[in-house]
């Protein structure tokens, strides 16, 4: 238990954080050689492919897709005036088109390239792939 009364999750080891960033490079290489953007600092605020490698135990290398700001914005924007879920506007549907596409092909790019990946959980990570093992 921490000071405050309540148990923080477990951080992974040096080595196994050692390993992820190994990975997260490999996986950032095999994206730009495919000819997608990719960056390993996802505080960067470009669009494409983001990779972040996450310290917890579970956690892991995980890529997230970024738009162009002018996208994202104008889907946050209607979605704080509220919509109705069953008839949610263009703009909110073509962003939504655009993670999924993009979640998919940067799914289909790294396991081609012999990565061990699948969707991450959508409860904690949104749209991002999840990065297992690398390439032989």
């Amino acid at each position: 238990m921490s000071q405050h009364g309540f148990d923080l999750p477990p951080k992974a080891t040096r080595e196994v954080m050692d390993r992820r960033e190994e990975l997260a490079e490999k996986a950032c290489d095999a994206l730009m050689q495919a000819g997608l953007p990719a960056f390993l600092d996802a505080s960067q605020d470009v669009p494409g492919a983001h990779i972040h490698v996450e310290s917890l135990t579970d956690g892991g290398v995980l890529v997230e897709w970024s738009t162009q700001e002018s996208l994202t914005t104008a889907a946050v924007d209607i979605l704080e005036n509220g919509v109705d879920p069953m008839n949610l506007p263009q703009a909110i549907r073509h962003y939504e088109t655009v993670q999924t596409c993009m979640r998919d092909a940067v799914l289909q790019i790294l396991a081609s390239a012999g990565f061990h990946v699948e969707r991450a959980d959508a409860h904690t990570y949104g749209s991002a792939v999840h990065v297992k093992e690398g390439c032989p």
